[in-house]
This record gives C-alpha cells, structure tokens and sequence, in this order.
C-alpha cells in the first residue's frame, strides 16, 4: 500500500548522504525504506544480532558494505554507527548513501555499560531525518481523497466531494488504529493488535529505551491518565494528579521522566502551540496540547471499544481529535508543514492550525456532527479576523474538518471537509 512517506523519502536520499525515518514501532519504517534500498542489515535479526553487535564494537564500518541505498534497521541496537554513518557520508560524498531506521532515539551509550559510546556528531549536513507516523486514512483506503490539501493551499476553489464513512464506522477507525499490519483484519482481532501494542509497551519497550527499570502499573497508569487528557492542554500537575488516585508516590518529576520515555518511543507526541503575530496584545497560551501518535494507543489504554465510544460522544470528540491530527499531521509533511494549535486567554481556539515554510497557513475546527459546523466557522473567521494581516498574513483557507458525509465551501468561505474525503 502507498505511504505518503515514500514519495518524502525519494526526495530526502537526493539531497542527503544519509536519511534517518524515525517513528514508533509497527508503523511501516522499515518496509518502506526496504522498498528504496538496495542493500540490507537487519540489527534485529535473531539469527544474526550477536554477531553485528560484536561488529559493531570492533569495525563498524563493516555493517555499512553493501549495494545504495544501504539500509541499517534499528540502528540504535547500536549507536555507534551513527557516527560511523556521518564518517563514511564524508568520505565517499554525494547523496543516497544509507537509509537508517529507529524506533527509539537512544540513550548516550551502548549496552556494554564498562565503555559507553556517546554519539559525537549530530549529523547536521550528512543524516537527514524524517518521520513516519501510522497510516492514515487515504493510505488505508477508508479516505476517498476528494479534497487534496495541497490543492487547498493553491488555491483551488473545487472542494466538492463525498464519503460513506459513518459515525460508527470513525469509531471503528478511531480503535483499530492505523498499524499496517491490522488493515484489513477482521475487527476484533484488529481491535487485539493495538491492545497488545500498548501492552509491548508497558511490559518490555519501555524499560528498554534507556535501560531504567519502570513500575509497569504506573506506565499503565500514565497512559490511562494521558487517554482521559488526550486533545487537551493538561499539566503535568493534572496528570499526576490523576494518577495519585491509585498511585501516591507519583510525583511530578516522575511522571515528567516516564513521559519523556514514551516520547523517545515516538509513542507521545504533543501539539505544540502556533505562535501567530496579533492585531491586539491578546496573550497567547503557549501550553502543548496532549497527543499519541495514534488514538488507538489512547482507546487501547483505556479498553475502550467502538460501542462504548458511541456511547459517550465527549470523549468519542477528544478521539476523534486525535485520529484528524494524526493524519493532518502526515499530510501536512508532504507539503513540509506542520500542525498545530491557537487558544488565547479569551478561549479563542483553532484545534489544528496547518503551516507551511513558506507562511501560508490554515486554521481547522474539529467537529463530529453537523451541528457544531456554524459555531465552529464563527471561530474560525474570528481567528482570522484578529491575526495581523501584515506579518502572519491572511489564511489560506478555513477549514472544518467533520465525521460528516459532504465536502463543501460555505458562503462564507469556510470549507466543510469529512475526514475519509482528505489526501495531501
């Protein structure tokens, strides 16, 4: 199935010696950066892994031979070879050297603890990064890809479209997730695969990202914390604070070095907030918003089911918050954006704001029903209204993004756009 990503990788090994793609676990890295290469090392083959790792040690560069593309899998099962990456880039010059893939960003040091390897380059010039998130609704099929984003930072007026996506059916989308491997399985079994991903990763990955032993009933609590705050600017304070409930002795400080954990997992990835020039001195909340790089992590985590979503429609919104981020996210990357979020001290608020290098940007709503649209286009031509022309400049285009069937621009300019009709 095609990823968005590929097209993004294409042009990173063109004008990198070396590309980095770093995401969570499952979500395609490494697949996708087979198709490119031309030459492998799987660090994680079982059959070959003590073997590698002792080359590693001793000659890395050994690890680096083969056909480029070079892939290197799971680099950081030895993260010396990073700068033997840089090392070798210098040395032969040119672009499309090695493809390196990481599921986690690793400590200062290598597992033998008698001699840490501390990396001595960042990699700035020689190591391009880019990131890749879980598939999005376009790559799996469910989005009919009506309505193009890069068409609506062109300019282009058309956004007539349809989907047969119902409400029900999100909720389906908002459990199963978007790991590659449970596309197409039959639902109860899909909904099991994403369970058993948070289970991974409250039982093993976590204490593996830096080698610190951790409570696992306090990373379960911590992620139940974090699902009944996604979508949300919550403190730290207020996570903790959830989680005392059953845990006293989780502190502030201990919560903050669990989260940073998950992080270094790609599992956590906050909405950072947009920072635009104003016509008043409205102050501007600066606080990120809480987010998983997919909302099945957050639905998983709370065992919670597509009926019983239904059954809730407050939270069903958070989640469905956190299902248009992750694909607004991916769509935004094939145009070099990125997305965030506006809320000032008067509760004005944009859920996702879309930037691009160039200053273009566009404010988006996130509304299930059709009855929170007008509201939600009001604000979105307030925000516009109060943004200095001059040095942010005027939207692109305002956008409500719903679990609704129909595409469409409002008289006032404002697109309505369902969620299964987006594509980059």
């Amino acid at each position: 199935m095609k990823r968005v990503c590929d097209e993004i990788l294409s042009l990173e090994l063109q004008a990198a010696g070396a590309v980095l793609i770093e995401g969570p676990k499952w979500c395609g890295k490494s697949r996708t950066a087979e198709e490119k290469a031309k030459s492998a090392v799987m660090m994680q083959d079982a059959d070959k892994a003590a073997s590698y790792l002792k080359m590693a040690k001793t000659m890395p560069s050994l690890l680096l031979r083969g056909e480029t593309p070079h892939l290197v899998d799971e680099w950081q099962v030895a993260p010396v070879l990073w700068d033997a990456v840089r090392s070798e880039v210098d040395r032969r010059g040119g672009m499309g050297h090695f493809i390196l893939t990481g599921s986690a960003t690793p400590p200062d040091g290598n597992d033998d603890e008698e001699e840490p390897v501390k990396r001595r380059h960042t990699g700035t010039g020689r190591i391009a990064r880019m990131k890749m998130r879980p598939m999005t609704l376009w790559e799996s099929g469910e989005s009919t890809g009506g309505v193009s984003l890069a068409a609506l930072f062109s300019g282009e007026g058309d956004v007539g479209a349809e989907c047969s996506l119902s409400i029900p059916d999100i909720a389906r989308l908002v459990c199963r997730g978007g790991w590659p491997e449970s596309i197409g399985l039959p639902e109860k079994v899909s909904f099991r695969v994403a369970s058993n991903y948070v289970k991974a990763v409250v039982e093993e990955d976590i204490h593996r990202v830096d080698g610190i032993e951790k409570n696992p009933d306090r990373v379960r609590s911590l992620l139940r914390s974090l699902s009944r705050n996604i979508s949300t600017l919550a403190t730290i304070e207020t996570i903790s604070g959830n989680m005392q409930a059953n845990d006293a002795t989780a502190s502030d400080k201990t919560v903050a070095a669990y989260l940073n954990a998950l992080r270094r997992l790609f599992l956590v990835e906050d909405t950072p907030a947009w920072m635009p020039t104003l016509r008043s001195r409205t102050a501007i909340r600066s606080s990120s918003k809480r987010q998983f790089v997919d909302p099945s992590i957050a639905t998983a985590s709370m065992s919670v089911g597509p009926d019983k979503l239904l059954r809730d429609f407050n939270t069903f919104g958070f989640l469905f918050e956190s299902l248009c981020t992750r694909d607004l996210r991916v769509y935004a990357q094939a145009l070099d954006g990125t997305v965030s979020h506006y809320r000032d001290k008067n509760g004005l608020e944009a859920d996702l704001v879309v930037s691009l290098p160039d200053g273009r940007w566009a404010p988006v709503e996130v509304k299930m029903g059709e009855g929170e649209i007008e509201e939600a286009a009001a604000n979105l031509r307030k925000l516009a209204g109060i943004v200095d022309p001059v040095k942010t400049g005027a939207p692109a285009f305002m956008m409500v993004l719903t679990g609704t069937p129909f595409a469409y621009r409002r008289p006032d300019g404002v697109i309505v756009c369902p969620l299964g009709c987006l594509r980059p």
